[in-house]
Order: C-alpha cells, then structure tokens, then sequence
C-alpha cells in the first residue's frame, strides 16, 4: 500500500492508489484534448468528497468548475444546474442574481496564487449562456415551487435544440476550446431530476466536446441508476487494513495501545470517516490504554455523523419499522437479512404500515429481497439501532419477541424478551441459557453466543454469569469472533475466580484463542492448565484441552512437549478419543507397528462421523499413516460438516489441512485453491497461525509453478507470522518451498545451503515432523552442487529408516532416486529404473517427473543422448500435467543440450547460440557466477567462461547487464 501525496495543503488520501490514478488518467485525456467522464460511487464516509477535491487540487491543466448538491434543493427544478453555473463568476466578479457560487471556476494561475484571477478566460461563454436566461424581467419569471422566489434559471437552459437535457452540453460546446476544463459535481445523485438528466446526456455524450471532463460522484447504491447507467465507474470500497492502520496512526501520532488500536480499526471497518469520528472521540488516556474504552465503541452519535444524514429525511414510520429489522438483525448480526415475516407481524403490531419500508428502498438504506429484509451498509443498521433510545430498542425487542411463537423460535423469543428486559430476572436467564445450549435447537454459534451474554446480562450476580459469559466466549471463538470471546472472557473473569470448573472453561478458550492467533508455547501451557482444572468436572473437556495442548506443540516442533500432553490416560476415556491418543502416542514414539490399529479405527469412525474437530483429528491420523488418499476424503468431510454448523473458525483450519493433504498428493492446484479460500476465511475470523499455514503451503505451489514473486510474498507472509509465534512447522514449510524453487531453477548450491540446516542434527533443525520430507531434496541438492557429499549420505540413510516405517506412499521412490543420485555409474541406473518402477505404485506426477528429469541428466552426461532425449521428454510431460512452469523449463534446457527439439524453441537472437550456450546466458540472465554456472551445469568454470566469451560476440554485447536485459526481453516476447 502506498499513500499519494502532493505538496502544499493537498490533503492526503490513504489507500486510493487505484482511485487517484483514474482520475489521474481523466486529467491526461483533458491535458492531450481528449474528453472523459469518471463516477466515483462509495457509501457515505468512504472519501467520495475528499477524492473530488483532491483532483479539483492536482489538475493544472486547465479550468475547473466545481459544486456539490444541496439536498434540500433535490425537488427544485433545475436547482442542480443553476448550482453549477453559479459556481462561474460574472466578468465583473460577482455572481449571479440570487445566487451565491459553491465553488468558483479555478484555474492554475489561481491555484498558485491562491484566490481566483480577476478575468479567467472563457469566463464569458459561461456567464453569457447562463445569464441568456437568469436576467429576464421579474414580471416574466413568476414563482418557484411552492410559492418559493424562482431560481433565476429558465424551465430549459438555452440551445439549439430547446430541450433541457440538452442545456448542459450545449454550455460545455460554448466553452473556450483552446483549454481543458474539468466539471466536479459531487453528490450528483442529489440534483433534482431535470438537473440530472441534463448531466448525464452531457455525459454519455462528453467524447462530442473536445478538452471537457466530467469527474461526478454518487452514492453507491445510486451507480446504476438511468441518469448514470454506462458511465466509467470506480467505487470506492473500505479501507484494507493496512491503508487503514496508517490513516489512524497519523490520526493519533502514532500513541495509540497496540490493543485500543485493534479495536479502532476492527470497529471502523475500513470507513475512514468513521475511524477518524472514533480516534477522536477518546482521550488521551483511553488511547495510550490506561482508561476503559466506552461501550460500544461506535455510539448512535458517532455512527449518525456519518451514516445520518441518509436516515434524517425518512418518514417517522420508515424509521420505525427500520428500528425493527435493525433489531432483528441482532439475533442474526451476521445473517442474511432480518426475516421479513417476523418484522411486518411486528410492524402491524405496532400499527406501523408495511409499506413504510417503500421510502427506505427508495433511499437506498434497506431492501426486502424474498423472505429477508437487509441494510446494504452494515453502518447504517447499526446506526439505526444504537442511535435509537434505550427505551426504543427495549420496545422494538418486546413486539419482536411478541411476534415470535412455537419451539422453533424458543431461542429468538427467548433472546429478544431479555434484549427487552429492564434488569436482573433469574427466570428468564436459565430458561435462555438452557435454550443456548440445548442440541436440538437449530442455532449458529454467534446466536448461541449472543443468547448466552444476554442470559449472563439478566443473570443475578453469582457465579452462574461467569459461566454463562465463558460458554458465550466459546461460541463467539467458534463463530470467528476471537476479539468478541476475549471481551466476554474479560467480563468473567471475576465472577471465575472462585470455581475451578469455570476457570477450566475459560483457560480452555484461551488457550484455543491463543493457539490461532498468538504464541504457541502460550496455549499450550493455558490449555494443559485448562484440562487440569477440568478433570474433576468435566472429563470429555479435560481431553480435548490435551488434544488442544498437543497441537500447539506440534506447530511448535517440540515432540516432546506433545507426548507430555498426550500421556496422560483419563479415567473413563471415550474409544474415539482413546484410540487416536494411544495411536498418536506410539507414532510419536516410533512405534509405528503398534500405532496402525489404533489409529485405523479412528479413521474408520470418521466414515459416519460429522463432528468436524474429531474428523480433523482422523485426517491428521490418516496423514501419520500415510493414506493420503484418506486424508484428502477425511479433511473434505470436515470442511463439509464444519460448514454445516457454521463453525467459522474450523473452516479456514480445515482447509489447512485439506490443502496439505492435496499437497502431498501431488494435486497442486486444488491444493492451492483451497488454500487461497482457506487464507481469506482465516484472515475474516482473525487467525494469523492458520493464514501462516496457508501462506506456507501456497509457497510449496509456488515453489512448483515457479512464480518468483508469489514465492516470496507468501514465504515472507508465513515466516512473519511463523516467527514470533513460534511456528516451526510453517517456517519449516516456507523454507522448505524458497529451496525447493531454488533447486528448479537450477540453483543448487543455495537450495543445499538452506535446506543443510533444518535437515541435519542441531539447534536449527527442522521441524520433526517435516526433516524427512525435506530430505530427499537436500540429497539432490548436495549432490548437484558437488558438496556435503558426507551429509547428504547421512541424510540418505536416515531417510531409509524413516520410509521403511510406511509414513509416506513416495518415500520409497525417493529414496531410490537418492540413492541412485550417490551411486557409482552401472549401480545408479538400476536404482533410477527402481525408482521409477515404485513411483508407478504410488503415483504423481511430479516426483516421478523428477526422477526422470535426474535421469535423463545422468544419460546425457554418459553420452547417451537418445536415451536422455526419451526421458527428458517423459519428465517435460509430466511436469507440464503438474503446472511444474520452473522445472519444465529446466527440462527443455536439458532437452536442448541432447540436441533434441522441445516446446516453445527460442527465436529472435537467442536462436543464434548453441543449447549449452543458451543455457549459460540464461544462467548468467539471472546473476548467477561463473562457478555457480559450472555448478548447475555440471562443467567447469572455464569452460562456462569459453562460452560466455563466444555468447557476447555473437549477440554483440559488452556486459552482463546487457545480457540480462537481452533475455529478459526475448523472453517476454517469446512468451506473448
């Protein structure tokens, strides 16, 4: 993200880069004699104003005519128009009669000066075309709309046609065409009907008039309506996070507590103008986070002050039955839509008129589409509700919960009675929380969660509000609230103090908390605290809690640490949960043998289970066990049911584990797709361990479709994250990915550097559950380079333990391939044969391509290039099927050098060099040296050097600067 500014008072616009250069590009057409029309469209709050007079401010070119409506002029005729030409002065300075300019007529010598020059050119042929018609004798003019004094303005503004649509460009053809002129009208959608018909015909028509642009501004709901229909848009959306973080911490100097910082943006929701009424609402003390934040933090009167203004001119009606569905909306806060029925039962009720809510559509605040009633802007409901009085909202929740009968609506009846009530009833409190936690009640975890804070709200003090406030923490985490469970976890925490059981609860959620969005090390130890005050109370919560704990050290790395939460053996353990705790505790141990069974049944269970966090646990025992297939067919299964009870926060993690399972299938476009949507879910529910497990396992697609740029990005994003909450088992996987792209690219000796580590004993080693993955690459990676010949044995061997233990359908293929990579010449072949056979068992294209791609190298260095070629071309194939891009490349390099003819052959000068020379300019391209050129090439430097010598006379070049940039551009052209 970067921040336009400009120097002087420009002020500045943050996040809007895309915006400011649409206007930016409008400028150039008027600068070159072209004409264009922009419409900027955005919800209120969102810049639309402060984007018009930022480009009034930046252009030079030219004129600048400027105005903006005025909503108590939208039902006087021709109102708009006679604003507009308002805004141009007299030649004598003054305005018209009966008018005062919004915004005078500006061009760049008045902007260096400061004020507006006494003539500005052209000023005539707007004064006159306007004044043909505002200076008529008063006896002709009459009066105004309702007996108002008239505007000075005929019914039609002058041309040839004598229709008013056509008025405005008329105006625009008699405007001075030596210069650009530059018409702002922002809130266009608030002219009078007339006013706006005559803008956009001036509009559609803008390219017929030479140097003229049209820069308008609507309300985002107003884009596609007929006056603006076809128009060149741009709408304005929130602020992203980052764009918004800066806006704020210029706002407050950058003082603010990380903490009170997260709550400005996360309230804000990326409306600048919002973030801006919040910042300063808080005194200093409330921002450095030594004093309470209000509650809420957005009130009625900060949220009217930028949403208002749209509910302000509706009837009384039209806001009553708003209040309505805004409140019906709280049981649902993140439904579709409050439901329709409920509300018109409500309203008719109330004697409120159902076609009451006709003016809010028509205004664009809210729209009945089916069985649902909704607001387009989140701000504007929660503006109607909180700005209503209390006494108002108790109300509007009474006739809701009137309006509701039967069982299927206990939970709604029940949650809206106590939004309604005026303090303490014990009654009602219990009969809530049962209905919260009742199973056969069909609830999203936010209405439970919701239900369950209200009930603690009407609970009497004592110390059933702490557990209702614990067990609505615990809804809110599973909805994808973590800042909303971590207030509710804060309100119970004194109520706890004194009950074990409670306490438990609310460590439980803590350290789940913790263990998506915060160090690892921290939830692991909250959560065995968690289950330790549990076990008396609540055995089944107690295991889950270790299950928990035993998560968090396995992102952590630390094997130790999950057999520690794993040992010990609850009293009455249920036959799922004590199967995968025995059967984990063997795999852990390295006894696979005995860990088979066990966990086999857990995966058996999982074929009719639909709990989705014990389907997570049977997809990472499939994985354990290698049967990736089974992985894969679990991990959907999750994600399904997961979906199902609208678990937010067990979508994105089991996406996770479904992408990786596809990974290791060798599927690595689903495995990406799933990914991609895994990332977006978990950064809505706010959890940074589960996107920078995505990010990890985007940068192994990356590493294989060998995109440069997304590589770094998401290995950067993973490790960010991976970092400071210590998550080897990600930054092992980003690492993992930035050597595997190495090794594509040819690049051997770095992809030995960075692997040696993490695969090799030490303090920096790998993560224990993903070394052996690694392994077979840093073999092929020493190998290539010609060094750690002594580690990559070692690493050979130790692999063969591991891949005897069954863990991996590719294991034994690899470890052939490994070998054959160390094996002396007649012995490597037969290894590279048997590598090959066992990757036809276990399937994949990518891993067998690269057997074949080492083998095909290995025959053509023995000058056996027929051979080679068959291979080579085999390994090109299947790389292709796998989107492999990188190592694809790497084989038609491979293919040339045997002098066979492979895909997309080089033109241009390139086709001049032989295939070794062409391989080494690329090299080369790419920066690397000499020696790392003999090193990828298996040659000696001075042979590279020979070659590089009769590389430049060919091409005609000096450097390997214009070397580079010989292939990039070669290659870009090839590539088109």
């Amino acid at each position: 993200m970067t921040t336009k500014t400009t120097t002087g008072t420009t002020p500045r616009l943050y996040g809007r880069d895309a915006e400011l250069d649409a206007v930016a590009a409008l400028s150039e057409r008027l600068s070159s004699g072209r004409s264009g029309v922009l419409l900027i469209a955005g919800e209120p709050g969102l810049g639309r104003t402060a984007l018009l007079e930022r480009a009034v401010r930046d252009f030079t070119a030219g004129r600048v005519l400027h105005t903006r409506a005025a909503p108590a002029e939208r039902h006087l005729a021709h109102s708009g128009l006679h604003a507009l030409l308002s805004s141009a002065p007299s030649p004598a300075g003054a305005p018209l009669p009966g008018t005062a300019p919004s915004h005078p007529v500006r061009t760049p010598g008045d902007r260096a000066a400061g004020g507006p020059a006494p003539h500005p050119p052209g000023r005539e042929a707007f004064t006159g075309l306007a004044g043909a018609g505002a200076r008529r004798p008063a006896a002709d003019r009459g009066t105004g709309p309702g007996g108002l004094p008239p505007l000075g303005l005929p019914p039609t503004l002058p041309s040839p046609s004598g229709t008013a649509p056509t008025g405005l460009l008329d105006l625009l053809e008699r405007t001075d065409r030596n210069r650009p002129l530059l018409v702002c009208v922002d809130d266009a959608h608030l002219w009078d009907p007339p006013s706006r018909a005559a803008l956009g015909f001036a509009a559609r028509r803008a390219d017929s008039v030479p140097a003229v642009g049209l820069l308008l501004s609507v309300a985002g709901h107003r884009a596609g309506a007929p006056d603006f229909a076809g128009l060149p848009l741009v709408r304005l959306g929130p602020l992203g996070d980052r764009a918004a973080g800066v806006l704020l911490d210029d706002l407050t100097s950058g003082t603010a507590d990380p903490l009170v910082r997260d709550a400005l943006l996360r309230e804000a929701g990326g409306n600048p103008a919002l973030l801006t009424a919040l910042a300063r609402r808080l005194s200093p003390a409330q921002l450095a986070g030594h004093a309470p934040l209000p509650r809420p933090l957005a009130d009625g009167p900060a949220l009217n002050g930028v949403v208002g203004g749209r509910l302000a001119e509706l009837p009384p009606a039209t806001r009553d039955l708003l209040l309505l569905v805004a409140a019906a909306h709280e049981h649902r806060p993140d439904g579709c839509g409050a439901d329709a029925a409920l509300v018109l039962r409500a309203a008719r009720a109330a004697g409120i008129d159902p076609a009451a809510l006709d003016a809010a559509e028509r205004a664009g605040v809210a729209r009945s589409t089916g069985d649902r009633v909704r607001f387009d802007d989140p701000l504007v409901r929660r503006a109607v509700h909180r700005g209503a009085p209390l006494a108002r909202r108790r109300a509007a929740h009474a006739r809701l919960a009137a309006a509701l009968d039967g069982d299927r609506d206990r939970l709604a009846r029940l949650t809206h009675r106590a939004l309604a009530a005026e303090g303490p009833d014990a009654r009602l409190a219990a009969e809530l929380a049962a209905a919260a936690a009742a199973p056969d009640v069909r609830a999203e975890p936010l209405q439970r969660s919701l239900a369950l804070a209200r009930a603690a709200d009407v609970t009497p003090a004592d110390g059933s509000r702490a557990a209702r406030l614990t067990a609505a923490a615990e809804y809110a985490r599973l909805g994808g609230r973590p800042h909303r469970a971590a207030e509710l976890l804060a309100a119970a925490r004194e109520g706890a103090a004194g009950h074990d059981a409670v306490r438990g609860g609310a460590e439980l959620v803590r350290g789940a908390l913790a263990l998506r969005d915060g160090p690892v090390a921290d939830a692991y130890e909250a959560l065995l605290m968690a289950a330790a005050l549990l076990d008396p109370h609540d055995p089944e919560a107690a295991q889950g809690a270790r299950f928990a704990a035993m998560e968090a050290a396995w992102a952590a790395g630390d094997s130790a640490s999950c057999l520690a939460a794993l040992d010990p053996r609850p009293a009455r353990p249920r036959p799922e949960d004590d199967d995968f705790r025995t059967g984990m505790l063997d795999a852990l141990t390295g006894r696979f043998g005995d860990a088979r069974g066990p966990l086999r049944r857990v995966l058996d269970r999982a074929a009719c289970d639909d709990d989705p966090l014990r389907l997570l646990r049977a997809g990472a025992a499939a994985l354990v066990l290698g049967d990736v297939a089974a992985a894969c067919r679990i991990n959907a299964r999750a994600l399904a049911a997961a979906r199902a009870r609208a678990a937010v926060t067990l979508v994105p993690l089991a996406l996770e584990h479904l992408a990786y399972a596809e990974l290791r299938t060798g599927r690595h476009a689903r495995a990406r797709a799933h990914a991609e949507e895994g990332l977006r879910t978990a950064h809505r529910s706010g959890q940074r361990n589960v996107v920078a497990h995505h990010h990890a396992v985007l940068a192994l697609v990356a590493s294989i479709e060998g995109d440069r740029t997304l590589l770094a990005g998401h290995a950067d994003a993973a490790l960010e994250v991976a970092g400071p909450h210590g998550l080897a088992q990600a930054a092992s996987l980003a690492e993992w990915a930035r050597a595997r792209a190495d090794l594509g690219r040819g690049m051997a000796l770095d992809a030995a550097a960075r692997l040696g580590p993490l695969v090799r004993p030490g303090h920096r080693r790998g993560h224990f559950a993903v070394r052996m993955l690694m392994a077979p690459c840093f073999v092929e990676a020493a190998v290539l380079a010609g060094e750690c010949a002594a580690d990559a044995r070692t690493a050979a061997e130790e692999f063969a333990v591991w891949a005897a233990l069954g863990g991996d359908p590719q294991a034994p293929a690899q470890l052939a391939r490994c070998r054959a990579l160390l094996a002396p010449g007649p012995e490597a072949e037969t290894l590279y044969a048997h590598a090959l056979a066992r990757h036809e068992r276990a399937g994949g294209d990518f891993e067998r391509a690269r057997t074949l791609l080492l083998y095909g190298k290995w025959l053509r260095r023995r000058r056996r290039p027929r051979e080679a070629r068959g291979r080579l071309k085999d390994a090109l194939y299947a790389f292709e099927r796998s989107g492999a891009t990188v190592w694809a490349e790497q084989t038609r390099a491979e293919l040339r050098a045997t002098g066979g003819a492979a895909a997309r052959e080089t033109a241009g000068p390139l086709a001049r060099l032989t295939p070794q020379q062409l391989r080494i300019a690329r090299c080369v391209a790419e920066g690397a040296t000499n020696r790392e050129v003999a090193l990828r090439l298996s040659i000696s430097p001075r042979t590279v050097d020979h070659h590089l010598r009769n590389v430049f006379a060919l091409l005609g070049i000096r450097s390997r600067v214009e070397l580079s940039r010989l292939v990039a551009r070669e290659e870009t052209v090839g590539a088109g």
